[in-house]
C-alpha cells in the first residue's frame, strides 16, 4: 500500500494542463478507402510491428502494427503519407490482460475526405479487411494522439483470428520515423511500450509534457483501481 501511495503522489505532480482536442473519426471500407491515396484504388504498403510484452503470452504473439503508404498525384492525399495502426493478438493463446487503447506522439496530421467527400481526421477500416474492434474516440494533446477502443481487446483461450482491432488510419505530410507508442492495459502494469512509426517531427518539451500527462492519467487510474503496486513495463 505504501509504495502505491508514493507512486500516486509522484505522478500527481507531473506537469499537464494540455487541453484535449477531439478528432473526427469515420468508419470506411476497403478497397474504397484506397482511392483517397491512389487513383487505381490499389496501394503498396510497408509494414512493421512492435511487440507488446504482455508477460503471459509468447514473444511476438501480441503486437502493434504500423503500415505506411504514399499518396499519389491526382488524389486528395497527393504528396502525403498514409499511416495505419492495428493491435493484434490473433496468434496468442491463454490468458492476458485486456488492451484498451494506445497513444502515439504523432505530430501534425492532415484531414482528408475519407468518407462522403467530407474532411475527417481519422478513419477506421471496418469493412473489407481484418479486425473486430473499432475506435471509440481519438483525442489530440499537442503532438500526442490517444486512441481509445470501443471495447477492450482481451485474450482468453486458444489463438483466434478475431483477436485484433481494425486498421486505424490518418495522413501526414512527413515520411516515417520510429517512436515508442504507449499501449494501455487493464492489468497491474497499465502501460506497455511498443515500437511504432509516425511522421518525422521534433518532439519538443510540450510534447514530452503531454506524454507525461497521459502516462499520469493511465497510471493513477490503474493505481486507484488495483492494489497500489503497479509499475510501468517498457520494451
Amino acid at each position: 500500500m505504501r509504495s502505491g501511495v508514493t507512486a500516486l503522489a509522484a505522478f500527481a505532480m507531473l506537469p499537464g494542463g494540455v487541453e484535449a482536442q477531439p478528432l473526427k473519426v469515420v468508419e470506411v471500407s476497403a478497397p474504397a478507402i484506397n482511392c483517397v491515396f491512389n487513383t487505381t484504388c490499389k496501394i503498396t504498403v510497408s509494414d512493421t510491428t512492435g511487440n507488446i510484452l504482455l508477460p503471459t503470452v509468447g514473444l511476438g504473439t501480441a503486437w502493434l502494427q504500423s503500415r505506411t503508404y504514399d499518396g499519389q498525384s491526382g488524389t486528395p492525399a497527393a504528396g502525403l503519407t498514409g499511416y495505419e495502426y492495428r493491435i493484434s493478438m490473433t496468434q496468442a493463446s491463454g490468458e492476458a490482460d485486456c488492451i484498451t487503447g494506445f497513444t502515439v506522439n504523432f505530430g501534425p496530421h492532415k484531414p482528408l475526405p475519407y468518407k462522403d467527400s467530407t474532411a475527417s481526421d481519422v478513419f477506421v477500416v471496418t469493412g473489407g479487411g481484418l479486425g473486430t474492434i473499432s475506435l471509440k474516440s481519438a483525442e489530440r494533446f499537442g503532438d500526442v494522439i490517444e486512441f481509445t477502443l470501443t471495447s477492450p481487446l482481451c485474450l482468453s483461450g486458444p489463438a483466434n483470428v478475431k483477436n485484433t482491432t481494425f486498421f486505424i488510419g490518418l495522413a501526414a505530410a512527413a515520411a516515417p520515423m520510429h517512436v515508442n507508442a504507449q499501449v494501455s492495459v487493464t492489468g497491474k502494469t497499465p502501460i506497455y511500450a511498443a515500437d511504432a512509426r509516425v511522421p518525422t517531427h521534433t518532439a519538443g518539451g510540450s510534447a514530452r509534457r503531454v506524454v507525461s500527462h497521459y502516462s499520469r492519467r493511465a497510471l493513477i487510474h490503474a493505481l486507484l483501481k488495483r492494489d497500489f503496486c503497479s509499475s510501468v513495463r517498457l520494451a
